[in-house]
């Protein structure tokens, strides 16, 4: 069985021999070009999962962690999902953070929600590999469809600015412990930011500098997980590329569709994913 088919399977080891496992089965990714030069399966889903993540980020200015995840989670446990989307994720989501003027206010503004984020990575680390790690998928699967169903139902709430502060710090926790065991970061953090009132070009922007924070704390999790090694080079530096390509390919394309439609009937198909996700794990968690 070569090393994408591992990865393919879903079934969990015990939690002592996680990174191990983890890393054997990351261990031939590198090489994983057959003799017609034709790339592995999986690497094609890889390259195709992240083409369309970064199409979404393009169109509608987020959703790479989100849709990624999502769609390879479908077919490996989460947190060799996470592995993956890491790189990829960080990249991107510096490239967005300097695109604009705000970057200085938003700082002033987000930081007690960039520490507590990160506070809660740190303080749920090994959740995506520890004894409940097959709980993970059940997890991602509930907050993609929770995320979607808010998005939809335009749900919203006002924050002041003076109290913007210690809520943003406690939503910062809050996101960062369901980070560290779904790698996804846009629950509550997503609304929260929504809530302070910024304009659309600085929430945006916004939205760049806080992921990169929270990628960044979580890619501290992976790496002492033992889950970054030199063996997800090759399908991390596909995916940064496919996810480059598809974000122009979005930016391209924003002018000529509809972005609300696009993004309700993004949101359908997160809703459908993410049962598929939670459902299928509950089955082999159940089987």
């Amino acid at each position: 069985m070569d090393c994408f088919a591992s990865l393919a399977m879903t079934s969990q080891p015990s939690s002592a021999t996680k990174a191990g496992s983890v890393t054997s089965r990351l261990c031939r990714l590198r090489g994983s070009v057959n003799l017609l030069g034709m790339f592995d399966p999986f690497l094609l889903l890889i390259a195709g999962a992240f083409l369309l993540a970064g199409f979404v980020k393009g169109v509608i200015g987020l959703g790479l962690p989100t849709v990624s995840m999502g769609l390879l989670a479908a077919t490996m446990p989460p947190a060799q999902a996470l592995a993956i989307v890491i790189v990829p994720a960080v990249v991107t989501n510096i490239w967005q953070t300097f695109v604009g003027p705000y970057l200085r206010d938003i700082v002033r503004r987000l930081w007690p929600l960039m520490v507590g984020t990160a506070v809660g990575i740190w303080l749920n680390a090994g959740s995506l590999t520890g004894a409940y790690s097959r709980y993970s998928a059940v997890a991602l699967g509930l907050l993609l469809v929770v995320y979607a169903i808010m998005s939809l139902s335009k749900f919203s709430f006002s924050v002041g600015r003076r109290d913007e502060k210690w809520i943003g710090g406690l939503v910062g926790l809050i996101t960062g412990m369901i980070s560290a065991a779904t790698g996804v970061q846009v629950i509550p953090s997503m609304p929260f930011m929504q809530a302070i009132g910024m304009e659309k070009d600085e929430l945006v922007q916004a939205l760049g500098v806080f992921f990169t924070v929270a990628t960044v704390a979580l890619a501290f999790n992976v790496t002492a997980s033992g889950l970054l090694t030199a063996a997800t080079a090759l399908p991390g530096g596909i995916a940064m590329v496919a996810s480059f390509a598809g974000m122009f390919i979005g930016q391209a394309v924003r002018s000529r569709m509809h972005p609300e439609e696009f993004r309700r009937w993004f949101l359908i198909a997160l809703i459908v994913l993410g049962l598929y996700i939670g459902g299928n794990a509950l089955i082999k968690i159940h089987g």
